[in-house]
């Protein structure tokens, strides 16, 4: 049914599939069944919009051998006895690594859900899946500079700032191998 799962303490990251994908822009109920989990009437977060999910729904469908190398759907999973599954955010790679190794992350996460250390868990998640693959040599992210909690994240995952980004106001920021393997 779905792709990758990867799992954290307080997480479940699952893998964009063609039917989560389709299900989310068709029929809400379907996509939150599919999930285990329940869809905040705040869905979808900024800067994750309809055509983030058709790319990604085209991706998908067009190069399913990159499973995995798409974005996750980010779940809070409860802790024994807590309140149920809830979809928090989104969070992924930007395809498969490219000819040098390098894989780009992007990551939303819902407005009431923020300051919660969810994006650095998730983040964490989908940074030791990167460097498990010997041919990745660095992780990129790009971000406004006005989106400091953005950066704030980058920073405490080990990313440090390199430039001016690809598209106009955009920054980004790497984390090299060789920093990841000494944190």
């Amino acid at each position: 049914m779905h792709g990758t799962t990867l799992r954290t303490d307080r997480l479940e990251l699952v893998g964009c599939s063609a039917e989560l994908l389709r299900a989310e822009g068709d029929d809400r109920a379907r996509f939150a069944e599919l999930l285990r989990a329940r869809v905040p009437p705040a869905w979808p977060p900024e800067l994750y919009d309809d055509d983030a999910r058709r790319f990604a729904l085209r991706m998908v469908t067009e190069a399913p051998d990159d499973e995995g190398w798409w974005f996750y759907y980010v779940v809070r999973v409860p802790e024994e006895g807590g309140a149920g599954r809830e979809v928090v955010g989104t969070m992924g790679y930007k395809g498969r690594p490219s000819d040098d190794g390098t894989v780009e992350v992007g990551y939303s996460v819902i407005a009431d859900h923020r300051r919660r250390g969810y994006a650095t868990e998730a983040l964490a998640a989908l940074l030791e899946r990167a460097f498990a693959f010997p041919q990745v040599a660095r992780v990129i992210a790009e971000t406004y500079p006005e989106l400091e909690p953005s950066i704030g994240v980058l920073e405490k995952s080990g990313f440090a700032f390199v430039g001016e980004g690809s598209e106009e106001r955009v920054i980004r920021f790497e984390l090299p191998r060789d920093r990841w393997e000494a944190r």
